[in-house]
């Protein structure tokens, strides 16, 4: 399971997700993660929207193994439904 996170700086909810899969990983729950940050990277929210195929209004917008789960409190949920989180512990 790979996890890419769409964001930008000085984001908390994209630094909470970054977090997160960092712990996901160095659990070996996760095979690996990337944060793309969009500013740098020059990545609108319009082309987000045509990749996950519907309106994006905030970041970050997480995908798991190339599904887009959507932002950080989705991604918290993804983890804690597939029982990834007793990884973190």
């Amino acid at each position: 399971m790979f996890v890419v996170i769409f964001g930008r700086p000085a984001c908390p909810f994209c630094d909470r997700a970054k977090a997160l899969a960092a712990r996901l990983e160095s659990a070996g729950a996760i095979e690996g993660h990337r944060y793309v940050d969009i500013h740098a990277e020059g990545i609108t929210k319009a082309d987000l929207e045509k990749t996950i195929g519907q309106p994006v209004h905030t970041v970050p917008q997480i995908f798991v193994d190339q599904t887009h789960v959507g932002g950080f409190t989705e991604f918290d949920r993804y983890v804690r439904d597939n029982a990834l989180m007793s990884a973190t512990v």
